[in-house]
């Protein structure tokens, strides 16, 4: 695995104080009601993506559920563009049209943002099917949460996977609690890594909690699935600090359960690190804490500030056939 050095940690603390900032400005700008629908925020599950980041080649891809803001940017998308998407404008990544649940970078090997519910899983499968029919050297990175561990579509995605050997990694993103219902109240068990088992697929649990062990997961699955012996699922351990979605009033769960999961935060697990072995004082964090308020704010004004789009970009979106019969296209 590449070396965790001192750079590594400053990077995995930037990040994620970023991410976690960023999607802080949208739940105030959703209170404001000018982020519309649903908004599901990652806040707490940062690790996941740092750690998957280290160890990721330059033509692996990675796709998801809904919980999808941060992803793109740690893959290089610019984050007002992704900002300005949640608000629906013109100049977000998919023009204004996709908003919070389908955010899109393709340019970034990023492929959604799935609203439906698994819907993502057969869908990682076919990016993988299409990097081995093609010989290129890629390996799809395929999340999803405890609750998409129920659909059926898993299961079938599963048997054709390990039979062909394709190039993927499924990624359980286990947050204890789906849409509002623990997961040892969806199955007898509560190891979902165990799911690969029946399929004889190497599979295990992972500290989700802490970006070193998920790189170490990370990177030998993703090794595994490059040199042609298939794929892996890991059942990730994560926790995330906000509802469901804005709308979750979290009666399923108490206070004092998340104040206990925030003694093993991500960000503060990482800065603990920086102190412990000198990387940096007490008044650089304080800088750095301030560019990524101001990088944030940056984000806001771009959003903000750029239009909404025109009424005939849905037709110009939708009817992509230069001669169709029935409307004028443009």
């Amino acid at each position: 695995m590449k070396k965790i050095t001192k750079e590594t940690y400053i990077n995995w603390y930037k990040d994620m104080l970023f991410w976690r900032k960023f999607e802080d400005k949208l739940a105030a700008l959703y209170i404001q009601q000018k982020v519309r629908g649903f908004l599901h925020l990652y806040n707490g599950q940062e690790a996941v993506l740092a750690g998957a980041l280290h160890v990721m080649g330059k033509n692996d891809k990675m796709i998801t559920a809904y919980r999808n803001h941060v992803q793109p940017i740690g893959l290089g998308e610019d984050p007002k563009r992704i900002m300005a998407e949640l608000l629906g404008k013109v100049t977000g990544t998919s023009k204004g049209m996709g908003g919070s649940m389908h955010i899109f970078s393709p340019k970034h090997n990023f492929y959604g943002g799935h609203g439906i519910v698994g819907g993502q899983i057969p869908l990682g499968a076919g990016l993988a099917f299409a990097d081995k029919y093609f010989g290129r050297d890629g390996v799809t990175l395929t999340y999803f949460g405890d609750g998409a561990a129920r659909q059926g579509s898993l299961h079938e995605t599963f048997n054709m996977a390990i039979t062909w050997k394709l190039p993927v990694v499924f990624i359980c993103e286990n947050n204890g609690y789906a849409m509002g219902t623990s997961v040892s109240r969806t199955a007898n068990h509560e190891d979902i890594w165990k799911l690969g088992l029946g399929y004889e697929m190497p599979c295990g649990p992972v500290d989700g909690m802490n970006p070193i062990k998920v790189a170490e997961a990370m990177e030998e699955a993703i090794e595994r699935a490059r040199r042609g012996d298939g794929p892996t699922l890991l059942d990730i351990k994560t926790y995330r600090y906000r509802g469901h979605s804005m709308s979750d009033a979290q009666h399923y769960r108490t206070k004092d359960e998340v104040d206990e999961y925030r003694k093993i935060d991500p960000i503060t697990q990482v800065l603990d690190v920086i102190y412990k072995k000198k990387y940096a004082t007490e008044k650089e964090v304080k800088e750095w804490d301030k560019e990524v308020k101001a990088k944030v704010d940056e984000c806001q004004k771009f959003a903000e500030e750029s239009p909404f789009p025109e009424a005939q970009q849905l037709y110009d979106m939708v009817y992509d056939q230069q001669d169709y019969p029935f409307l004028k296209h443009r």
